[in-house]
């Protein structure tokens, strides 16, 4: 071939085929996820250029204002009519902005503002050499018990990445419920997942136990990771595309234009259901369904409590949105073929927390199997396949949030010499020691049981209601058998609590901050606020049932 021939070749390669369309970006209609996302910046340079004495209410002042922000965001949006008329794809098609999407993202950032208000609690222990502590490792790098990380105790050092870290995972939270393609769902999950991971290995007390319940949640994780990009791949494979839109048209058998290269694979189901498989596994592995719920106690217990609590509501929130969105805008036209499948996998979640609940002697992995048995009723409501099943699952999800938080930020004011004072034996007579702690918590047990008058009774009665009407009436009756079996453990610490005699050498309710106390009041205030007078945010939430297609 001669060199005249080669550079033919190159020029008639190198001709303009048209140009390359730049892509658009809504910035207004993202904005609450790039506030988030801005600020974590920021606080990443605040770590390098803010001297070490003023870090910590820098972080805090900027993290707050910044959820505000976004908040605020999202509040603009919705009245915009973003949620409703004017509900679009935004960003290329990466990204759905409609009611589903911004009320997730609005109960996220409120819940992440009350959360956030237990990371930044520094009363609860001691003070150390003169300095206050918070939950967090002193110098997260230092290895534990060494003199590195004694230095940095008596030095006064403190953990101040927490909050660039918390809000690096609420960005990706704000995106996964909203993701329109796979690929925007995945790079969400390892943006909200990896900041998690490290979260959980920097509890002040007790590392070795948080350490150890990091690596077993990042091992875990990185299989449902693993899990959920095969199944990306494999969904490609069948439709020639990522966009939801595009997928759901190839399901039903819409779509119009084949692509000659892909002619081969196209339409082939078993593509289709093996990778739909293998995308649900890596979201029910999120939500903390049965069989995909082993890391939930480890981590629970090991994480520090803020982690927990913050982690426990948010990332359930944001994984079940993503689900919703994936059931029932790429897969309506698979129902008959998911929906068995989700309902043994919600009968089996619903159930076996229930029961293993009953065994627990430690109340954070009590709570851990609890948040596992409320996965499963909020199961129930997203197989029920109805606009009341979206409504009700969105209800559900903000109710079951504040009260987690809540929860969790209780369990941090039981101390001892210790720490916290999580086995189930310390709390006994905790009622005739602190009145006001113990009744705080036994209402927000009450919640979880779902008893008339708070937001547990709202939130599964709408649930179960939605799945009643979408024809899983089955359903309902294991859900009610489980919420009994459910009631006997929460009850069963509210007697310990209040009918137990307190022991001697039982543990001290430490007075917390306002900044705790805003978190606790917030909790009581919505449990009960839902429970009386629901309607109003059941209306809200069946407004914003309705995805964009």
């Amino acid at each position: 071939m001669s060199a005249t021939a080669v550079h033919s070749l190159w020029t008639t390669a190198a001709e303009p085929i048209g140009k390359i369309p730049a892509p658009t970006v809504e910035y207004a209609q993202l904005a609450p996820a790039l506030i988030v996302v801005g600020a974590a910046v920021v606080g990443v340079l605040v770590e390098a250029f803010v001297p070490r004495k003023a870090r910590y209410h820098v972080q805090v002042f900027l993290t707050v204002v910044a959820l505000l922000a976004a908040f605020a965001a999202v509040v603009a949006l919705a009245a915009g009519g973003y949620g409703t008329t004017k509900a679009k794809i935004a960003a290329m098609g990466a990204i759905a902005v409609d009611g589903p999407a911004l009320f997730l993202q609005g109960t996220i950032l409120l819940a992440s503002l009350v959360a956030v208000f237990t990371f930044a609690e520094r009363r609860l222990d001691p003070e150390v050499h003169g300095n206050r502590v918070d939950s967090f490792a002193a110098q997260a790098a230092s290895v534990p018990g060494s003199d590195s990380e004694k230095a940095a105790v008596k030095a006064g050092f403190t953990t101040t990445e927490v909050f660039p870290l918390v809000l690096f995972a609420i960005t990706g939270m704000l995106v996964f419920p909203a993701a329109n393609d796979l690929l925007t769902l995945f790079i969400a999950l390892e943006v909200f997942s990896l900041p998690l991971y490290l979260l959980c290995a920097v509890a002040r007390r007790k590392r070795l136990m948080s350490q150890e319940a990091a690596v077993k949640y990042f091992l875990l994780g990185a299989f449902s990771s693993a899990f959920l990009l095969f199944g990306i791949a494999l969904l490609y494979g069948y439709a020639g595309s990522v966009s939801y839109a595009r997928i759901a048209e190839v399901v039903d058998g819409s779509v119009r234009i084949i692509d000659p290269a892909l002619a081969e694979t196209m339409g082939n189901d078993a593509l289709l259901l093996i990778g739909g498989a293998m995308i649900l596994m890596g979201l029910l592995f999120k939500v903390g369904a049965v069989p995909f719920h082993m890391w939930t106690p480890d981590v629970y217990q090991g994480a520090p409590t803020p982690v927990t609590g913050f982690m426990a509501a948010a990332t359930k929130v944001a994984a079940f949105g993503a689900l919703l969105r994936l059931l029932y805008v790429v897969l309506p036209g698979l129902r008959w073929d998911w929906r068995p499948v989700m309902w043994a996998i919600a009968i089996v979640t619903m159930l076996g927390g229930a029961i293993v609940a009953i065994t627990q002697t430690d109340i954070k992995r009590l709570l851990a199997y609890s948040s596992i048995a409320h996965a499963g009723f909020i199961l129930a409501g997203v197989i029920a396949t109805t606009p009341d099943g979206i409504s009700s699952v969105l209800f559900y999800l903000a109710a079951y949030s504040f009260v987690t938080i809540g929860a969790f930020a209780v369990v941090t004011l039981v101390r001892d010499a210790g720490g916290e004072a999580t086995h189930l034996s310390k709390w006994a007579g905790l009622g005739r020691r602190s009145p006001l702690v113990a009744a705080v918590f036994a209402v927000f047990l009450l919640a979880f049981a779902g008893i008339p008058l708070t937001s547990g009774f709202s939130g599964k009665f709408a649930v179960f209601k939605a799945a009643a009407e979408g024809g899983a009436g089955a359903l309902v009756v294991v859900g009610v058998i489980s919420s009994a079996i459910a009631a006997f453990f929460y009850i069963r610490v509210i007697v310990l609590m209040f009918f137990s005699e307190p022991k001697a050498e039982g543990p001290t309710v430490a007075v917390p901050s306002p900044l705790t106390m805003t978190t606790i009041a917030v909790g009581v205030a919505v449990t009960l606020v839902l429970g009386v007078a629901p309607q109003y945010f059941l209306d809200l939430a069946s407004q914003a049932g309705v995805f964009v297609r």
